[in-house]
């Protein structure tokens, strides 16, 4: 294997997991706050078929991108009135606004299907996508995915060492002490699960507005549900979710690398490969689930009121 090939591999590895990484940061964050939506996949579809209509009238890539993280929020807002205000099942919450989303996003994105936008360009740093290997996968990206590499730092640092992280993670551990000490938890709940939207709708934007720029229906391929195993596979923690994610893009570009090599493997067996890769890795790691930092939130998943 040549080293060109290795630098497209490392290149179009990232590109594809950069979009399950911006969906499963949304859904730790929503997570550690004590939040679980499943309905990820329904607001990605929102953000990417409303992202693309938006920039195909338009003309304009920024207002598709914030039409798409707005779909998320809406959705996200949806979920949040039911499942915290109402305190109906967030499990059965989520399932239902994906598949809401899912039905309205064909619907919505019915006459818009197999259009083509001009897709979003690549941003090439001087000099640094130059350098061996890794240079183009890191210096020679599209501007999404530096954003999730800023991301991915600065939400770790935030939620290890900030005021904000603390009450983040308070919220998602032990919600009655936070209210204890005069903290609003159901403010901090309503702004984590409208960061999860907002991302899952970037997310879906990224898919049809630079990955494959144009919308099709269901071309998230159950990338939303790939994120909420993710999260768990990383034991709640945003350098093991960019790596996990990194992985299932590697494992979906195989396909590629296989036919290049003149490997005759079935096409559907390798389609499975990014799915199947995932399940290993989960239950690789889940080996791991004594480390107490790994974790999950103690009060996920569990409606919250005020006692007083």
């Amino acid at each position: 294997m040549d080293m060109d090939l290795i630098t497209n591999i490392l290149f179009a590895a990232v590109r594809t997991g950069t979009p399950l990484l911006l969906v499963a940061i949304g859904e730790l964050i929503c997570e550690r706050a004590g939040v679980l939506n499943l309905g990820q996949e329904g607001m990605m579809l929102m953000g990417a078929v409303l992202g693309f209509i938006a920039a195909l009238t338009t003309g304009s890539m920024v207002t598709g991108f914030v039409v798409a993280a707005l779909a998320g929020v809406l959705m996200s807002l949806l979920f949040g009135f039911l499942a915290l205000t109402l305190s109906t099942n967030q499990y059965a919450t989520g399932l239902a606004l994906a598949i809401f989303g899912g039905g309205l996003s064909a619907f919505i994105g019915q006459p818009f299907v197999g259009k083509p936008v001009d897709g979003l360009h690549a941003i090439i740093i001087p000099y640094l996508s130059d350098i061996p290997l890794i240079g183009k996968a890191l210096f020679a990206q599209d501007g999404m995915v530096y954003l999730s590499f800023i991301l991915v730092p600065a939400l770790a640092w935030m939620l290890k060492n900030s005021r904000p992280g603390l009450i983040i993670r308070a919220a998602g551990e032990s919600p009655d002490s936070l209210h204890a000490l005069g903290h609003r938890v159901m403010m901090v709940r309503y702004l984590a699960v409208m960061f999860g939207g907002a991302m899952a709708g970037l997310a879906g934007g990224y898919l049809s507005l630079a990955y494959t720029p144009m919308w099709n229906e269901g071309m998230t391929a159950g990338r939303g549900w790939i994120a909420l195993a993710l999260v768990v596979f990383a034991g709640w923690q945003l350098g093991r979710l960019m790596l996990g994610a990194y992985l299932f893009g590697l494992a979906s570009i195989l396909h590629l690398v296989f036919q290049g090599l003149g490997f005759d493997i079935s096409p559907s067996l390798l389609a499975m490969m990014p799915y199947v890769a995932t399940i290993l890795v989960l239950v690789v790691l889940s080996r791991s689930r004594d480390n107490p930092a790994l974790q999950a939130p103690a009060a996920i998943g569990k409606p919250w009121r005020p006692v007083h």
